[in-house]
Protein backbone atom coordinates (compact mmCIF):
# COMPACT_ATOMS: atom_id res chain seq x y z
CA UNK A 1 0.00 0.00 0.00
CA UNK A 2 1.17 3.36 -0.67
CA UNK A 3 0.57 6.73 0.61
CA UNK A 4 -2.43 8.92 -1.81
CA UNK A 5 -0.38 11.29 -3.58
CA UNK A 6 1.99 8.21 -4.87
CA UNK A 7 1.80 8.76 -8.94
CA UNK A 8 2.64 5.94 -10.98
CA UNK A 9 2.94 6.11 -15.06
CA UNK A 10 0.97 3.89 -17.27
CA UNK A 11 2.37 3.14 -20.80
CA UNK A 12 0.11 1.76 -23.81
CA UNK A 13 0.12 1.29 -27.24
CA UNK A 14 -2.14 -0.79 -29.25
CA UNK A 15 -4.03 -1.05 -32.93
CA UNK A 16 -7.06 2.38 -32.91
CA UNK A 17 -10.24 1.74 -32.47
CA UNK A 18 -13.03 2.99 -30.30
CA UNK A 19 -13.65 3.17 -26.36
CA UNK A 20 -9.97 3.06 -25.68
CA UNK A 21 -9.85 5.88 -23.15
CA UNK A 22 -13.17 5.17 -21.78
CA UNK A 23 -12.19 1.51 -20.93
CA UNK A 24 -8.72 3.26 -18.87
CA UNK A 25 -9.97 6.26 -17.41
CA UNK A 26 -13.08 4.43 -16.26
CA UNK A 27 -10.72 1.41 -14.94
CA UNK A 28 -8.53 3.84 -12.79
CA UNK A 29 -11.42 5.90 -11.77
CA UNK A 30 -13.59 2.66 -10.33
CA UNK A 31 -10.47 1.52 -8.46
CA UNK A 32 -10.10 4.89 -6.64
CA UNK A 33 -7.59 6.49 -8.75
CA UNK A 34 -7.27 10.36 -9.97
CA UNK A 35 -5.73 11.00 -13.37
CA UNK A 36 -3.65 14.05 -13.03
CA UNK A 37 -1.99 13.51 -16.58
CA UNK A 38 -3.02 12.11 -19.52
CA UNK A 39 -2.08 12.58 -22.98
CA UNK A 40 -2.61 10.12 -26.61
CA UNK A 41 -1.74 10.16 -30.18
CA UNK A 42 -3.60 8.35 -32.61
CA UNK A 43 -1.32 7.40 -35.90
CA UNK A 44 -3.67 7.59 -38.81
CA UNK A 45 -0.90 6.40 -41.02
CA UNK A 46 0.02 2.85 -38.96
CA UNK A 47 -3.00 2.62 -37.40
CA UNK A 48 -1.43 2.53 -33.93
CA UNK A 49 -3.02 4.37 -30.58
CA UNK A 50 -0.73 5.27 -27.54
CA UNK A 51 -1.62 6.82 -24.59
CA UNK A 52 0.42 7.72 -21.29
CA UNK A 53 -1.31 8.47 -17.95
CA UNK A 54 0.02 9.81 -14.73
CA UNK A 55 -2.54 8.76 -11.87
CA UNK A 56 -2.64 8.18 -7.98
CA UNK A 57 -5.06 6.88 -5.40
CA UNK A 58 -7.89 9.13 -4.12
CA UNK A 59 -6.96 10.30 -0.58
CA UNK A 60 -9.78 8.50 1.20
CA UNK A 61 -8.82 5.54 -0.99
CA UNK A 62 -6.81 2.29 0.23
CA UNK A 63 -5.36 1.46 -2.88
CA UNK A 64 -2.73 -1.28 -3.26
CA UNK A 65 -0.83 -0.87 -7.43
CA UNK A 66 -0.58 -4.74 -7.15
CA UNK A 67 -4.42 -5.25 -7.45
CA UNK A 68 -4.20 -2.05 -9.91
CA UNK A 69 -1.87 -3.83 -12.57
CA UNK A 70 -3.46 -7.69 -12.34
CA UNK A 71 -7.02 -6.16 -12.46
CA UNK A 72 -5.93 -4.32 -16.08
CA UNK A 73 -4.83 -7.38 -17.53
CA UNK A 74 -8.34 -8.12 -18.80
CA UNK A 75 -8.64 -4.60 -20.05
CA UNK A 76 -5.51 -5.03 -21.85
CA UNK A 77 -6.10 -8.44 -23.23
CA UNK A 78 -9.53 -7.05 -24.36
CA UNK A 79 -7.47 -4.02 -26.69
CA UNK A 80 -4.21 -5.91 -27.79
CA UNK A 81 -2.65 -3.77 -25.22
CA UNK A 82 1.27 -3.47 -25.07
CA UNK A 83 1.33 -2.13 -21.55
CA UNK A 84 3.62 -0.47 -18.77
CA UNK A 85 3.03 0.51 -15.45
CA UNK A 86 5.78 1.66 -13.19
CA UNK A 87 6.57 3.72 -9.85
CA UNK A 88 7.33 7.29 -11.01
CA UNK A 89 8.92 7.51 -7.39
CA UNK A 90 11.45 4.79 -8.12
CA UNK A 91 14.57 5.75 -9.94
CA UNK A 92 15.44 3.86 -13.05
CA UNK A 93 18.83 1.84 -12.97
CA UNK A 94 21.56 3.97 -15.71
CA UNK A 95 24.39 2.45 -16.60
CA UNK A 96 26.56 5.39 -18.40
CA UNK A 97 29.50 4.58 -21.25
CA UNK A 98 31.92 6.97 -22.35
CA UNK A 99 34.95 7.26 -24.39
CA UNK A 100 37.13 10.46 -24.22
CA UNK A 101 34.88 13.39 -24.13
CA UNK A 102 33.43 14.86 -21.21
CA UNK A 103 31.14 17.27 -21.42
CA UNK A 104 27.97 14.75 -21.86
CA UNK A 105 29.23 12.55 -18.84
CA UNK A 106 29.68 16.23 -16.60
CA UNK A 107 26.42 17.56 -17.85
CA UNK A 108 24.38 14.48 -16.95
CA UNK A 109 26.48 14.05 -13.73
CA UNK A 110 25.65 18.02 -12.90
CA UNK A 111 21.71 17.39 -13.32
CA UNK A 112 21.29 14.36 -11.53
CA UNK A 113 23.01 15.63 -8.94
CA UNK A 114 20.79 19.00 -9.12
CA UNK A 115 17.70 16.19 -9.16
CA UNK A 116 16.82 17.15 -12.51
CA UNK A 117 17.26 13.15 -14.04
CA UNK A 118 15.45 10.48 -11.87
CA UNK A 119 18.11 7.49 -11.82
CA UNK A 120 20.46 5.45 -10.39
CA UNK A 121 23.66 5.31 -12.02
CA UNK A 122 24.79 1.85 -11.71
CA UNK A 123 28.19 2.60 -13.35
CA UNK A 124 30.02 4.31 -16.07
CA UNK A 125 31.95 1.88 -18.39
CA UNK A 126 34.89 3.35 -20.48
CA UNK A 127 37.10 2.07 -23.06
CA UNK A 128 39.73 5.04 -22.25
CA UNK A 129 41.04 5.55 -18.88
CA UNK A 130 40.88 9.20 -19.29
CA UNK A 131 37.20 9.82 -16.90
CA UNK A 132 37.98 7.59 -14.23
CA UNK A 133 39.07 10.68 -12.24
CA UNK A 134 34.93 12.28 -12.91
CA UNK A 135 33.54 8.53 -11.68
CA UNK A 136 35.64 8.42 -8.63
CA UNK A 137 34.56 12.22 -7.43
CA UNK A 138 31.51 10.84 -7.83
CA UNK A 139 32.04 7.75 -5.97
CA UNK A 140 30.39 6.00 -8.93
CA UNK A 141 31.99 2.54 -9.99
CA UNK A 142 34.27 2.94 -12.89
CA UNK A 143 34.80 -0.22 -15.72
CA UNK A 144 37.32 0.13 -17.70
CA UNK A 145 36.66 -2.15 -20.62
CA UNK A 146 39.25 -1.62 -23.63
CA UNK A 147 38.13 -3.22 -27.18
CA UNK A 148 40.28 -3.92 -29.95
CA UNK A 149 39.63 -5.78 -33.41
CA UNK A 150 40.40 -8.78 -31.55
CA UNK A 151 38.38 -8.49 -28.07
CA UNK A 152 35.17 -6.50 -28.92
CA UNK A 153 33.37 -9.58 -29.11
CA UNK A 154 34.36 -10.76 -25.36
CA UNK A 155 34.23 -6.96 -24.17
CA UNK A 156 30.75 -6.89 -25.46
CA UNK A 157 29.98 -9.83 -23.48
CA UNK A 158 31.44 -8.57 -20.74
CA UNK A 159 29.34 -5.72 -21.02
CA UNK A 160 25.76 -7.54 -21.19
CA UNK A 161 26.89 -9.38 -18.24
CA UNK A 162 27.28 -6.08 -16.44
CA UNK A 163 24.15 -5.07 -17.17
CA UNK A 164 22.00 -8.12 -16.26
CA UNK A 165 24.76 -7.97 -12.96
CA UNK A 166 23.64 -4.60 -12.30
CA UNK A 167 20.03 -4.66 -13.31
CA UNK A 168 20.72 -1.75 -15.68
CA UNK A 169 17.31 -0.63 -17.54
CA UNK A 170 18.97 2.16 -19.63
CA UNK A 171 22.21 2.50 -21.48
CA UNK A 172 23.43 6.06 -22.16
CA UNK A 173 26.39 6.15 -24.86
CA UNK A 174 27.41 9.46 -23.69
CA UNK A 175 30.16 10.12 -26.81
CA UNK A 176 31.21 7.00 -26.49
CA UNK A 177 33.19 6.33 -29.55
CA UNK A 178 32.82 2.54 -30.55
CA UNK A 179 30.61 1.30 -33.18
CA UNK A 180 28.48 -1.30 -31.19
CA UNK A 181 28.45 -4.88 -32.83
CA UNK A 182 24.54 -5.83 -34.26
CA UNK A 183 24.09 -7.99 -31.78
CA UNK A 184 24.69 -5.88 -29.44
CA UNK A 185 22.41 -3.53 -30.43
CA UNK A 186 19.48 -6.48 -30.88
CA UNK A 187 20.46 -6.98 -27.31
CA UNK A 188 20.03 -3.09 -26.07
CA UNK A 189 17.11 -2.52 -28.58
CA UNK A 190 14.55 0.42 -27.19
CA UNK A 191 17.10 0.79 -23.89
CA UNK A 192 20.01 2.10 -25.34
CA UNK A 193 20.35 5.59 -26.10
CA UNK A 194 23.26 7.39 -28.50
CA UNK A 195 23.77 10.82 -29.41
CA UNK A 196 25.92 12.49 -32.28
CA UNK A 197 26.51 15.59 -34.46
CA UNK A 198 23.41 16.32 -36.71
CA UNK A 199 24.91 18.90 -39.75
CA UNK A 200 23.17 19.69 -43.24
CA UNK A 201 24.59 17.87 -44.96
CA UNK A 202 26.20 15.33 -42.68
CA UNK A 203 29.79 15.43 -41.69
CA UNK A 204 30.98 11.84 -41.65
CA UNK A 205 34.79 10.67 -40.19
CA UNK A 206 37.39 12.19 -38.17
CA UNK A 207 36.98 15.98 -37.29
CA UNK A 208 33.05 16.22 -38.50
CA UNK A 209 33.52 20.30 -36.78
CA UNK A 210 35.93 21.38 -38.90
CA UNK A 211 34.60 19.86 -42.17
CA UNK A 212 31.65 21.91 -41.16
CA UNK A 213 33.94 25.04 -41.08
CA UNK A 214 35.70 24.28 -44.53
CA UNK A 215 31.94 24.10 -45.97
CA UNK A 216 30.96 27.34 -44.10
CA UNK A 217 27.59 25.35 -42.27
CA UNK A 218 24.83 27.82 -40.86
CA UNK A 219 23.48 25.37 -38.63
CA UNK A 220 25.19 23.07 -35.65
CA UNK A 221 23.09 20.49 -34.41
CA UNK A 222 23.04 17.44 -32.46
CA UNK A 223 20.65 14.40 -32.50
CA UNK A 224 20.15 11.49 -29.40
CA UNK A 225 18.39 8.53 -30.76
CA UNK A 226 17.88 4.84 -29.49
CA UNK A 227 20.63 3.00 -30.59
CA UNK A 228 20.33 0.24 -34.06
CA UNK A 229 22.51 -1.78 -36.09
CA UNK A 230 22.16 1.11 -38.65
CA UNK A 231 24.74 3.46 -37.22
CA UNK A 232 23.25 7.02 -36.02
CA UNK A 233 19.52 6.08 -37.77
CA UNK A 234 17.92 5.29 -34.76
CA UNK A 235 14.71 6.36 -33.58
CA UNK A 236 15.03 9.70 -33.10
CA UNK A 237 14.16 11.09 -29.69
CA UNK A 238 15.33 14.48 -29.54
CA UNK A 239 17.24 17.31 -31.84
CA UNK A 240 19.09 20.54 -31.00
CA UNK A 241 20.17 23.04 -33.59
CA UNK A 242 21.79 26.50 -33.09
CA UNK A 243 22.74 28.85 -35.97
CA UNK A 244 26.16 30.08 -36.32
CA UNK A 245 28.41 32.16 -38.93
CA UNK A 246 31.09 33.01 -40.59
CA UNK A 247 32.59 34.43 -37.31
CA UNK A 248 33.02 31.16 -36.21
CA UNK A 249 36.19 29.60 -36.47
CA UNK A 250 36.68 25.81 -35.81
CA UNK A 251 37.02 25.95 -32.09
CA UNK A 252 33.91 27.55 -32.07
CA UNK A 253 31.94 24.99 -33.95
CA UNK A 254 33.66 22.88 -31.86
CA UNK A 255 32.35 24.88 -28.42
CA UNK A 256 28.93 25.07 -29.85
CA UNK A 257 29.08 21.17 -30.70
CA UNK A 258 28.92 20.70 -27.05
CA UNK A 259 26.09 22.60 -25.96
CA UNK A 260 23.88 21.03 -28.44
CA UNK A 261 24.91 17.67 -27.47
CA UNK A 262 24.36 17.88 -23.71
CA UNK A 263 21.36 19.84 -24.53
CA UNK A 264 19.86 16.88 -26.63
CA UNK A 265 20.97 14.07 -24.65
CA UNK A 266 20.10 15.15 -21.32
CA UNK A 267 16.57 15.74 -22.81
CA UNK A 268 16.08 12.68 -24.27
CA UNK A 269 17.59 10.59 -21.07
CA UNK A 270 14.61 13.01 -18.97
CA UNK A 271 11.95 11.92 -21.38
CA UNK A 272 12.94 7.93 -20.86
CA UNK A 273 13.42 8.20 -17.39
CA UNK A 274 9.76 9.64 -17.28
CA UNK A 275 8.30 7.16 -19.67
CA UNK A 276 7.37 9.47 -22.08
CA UNK A 277 8.92 7.99 -25.04
CA UNK A 278 6.64 4.88 -27.32
CA UNK A 279 8.38 3.13 -30.13
CA UNK A 280 6.56 3.68 -33.14
CA UNK A 281 8.26 1.80 -36.17
CA UNK A 282 11.47 3.58 -36.96
CA UNK A 283 10.13 6.83 -34.99
CA UNK A 284 9.36 7.75 -31.22
CA UNK A 285 6.06 9.46 -30.46
CA UNK A 286 6.81 11.33 -27.15
CA UNK A 287 4.62 13.45 -24.97
CA UNK A 288 6.43 15.93 -23.61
Amino acid sequence: MQPAKHPYVIKISCPATSGIVAAVTSYLADHGCYISEMAQFDDEISGAFFMRAVFRFNSDFAGDIRQIHDGFVDVAERFEMTWELHDSTEPMRVLLMVSKYDHCLADLLYRHQKGELQMQITAIVSNHLDLRPMAEREGIRFIYLPVTRETKAQQEAELLRIVEETQTELVVLARYMQILSDDLCQQLSGRAINIHHSFLPGFKGAKPYHQAFDRGVKLIGATAHYVTSDLDEGPIIEQEVQRVDHNYTPDALVAVGRDTETVALSKAVKYHLEHRVFLNHDKTVIFR
